[in-house]
């Protein structure tokens, strides 16, 4: 009988990947080819829910199961990843930068 181990640090983007539906992806690849410009694009959180609500995925699960949580495995694929969120009382729109590294 196999031992259960902990996971390692250098497994965790690949477990954290595999959770994430294959439409979560196919989203962001669309919305980063189509605003990239000048070596970077920028993705507004928003657009990728629309899109995901259109292809049958719940806000709610989208939120409760961190499938927006797609740093790390574009920077698992070469890309440099910032994600920047509105603080208390500012007055825009949560958004991804995919850059070139």
């Amino acid at each position: 009988m196999a031992k259960v181990r902990p996971i390692k640090a250098s497994e965790i983007e690949r477990h954290k990947q595999a959770d994430i539906p294959d439409a979560v992806f196919e989203v962001f690849n669309e919305l980063i080819a189509k605003d990239f410009s000048n070596g970077s694009a920028r993705v507004v959180q928003k657009d990728v829910l629309v899109l995901l609500n259109k292809k049958g995925l719940n806000s709610g699960d989208i939120f409760e199961n961190h499938w927006l949580d797609v740093e790390g495995a574009y920077r698992a694929a070469g890309w440099r990843v910032e994600y920047d969120k509105p603080g208390y009382s500012e007055p825009y729109d949560a958004y991804f930068v995919f850059s070139r590294r």
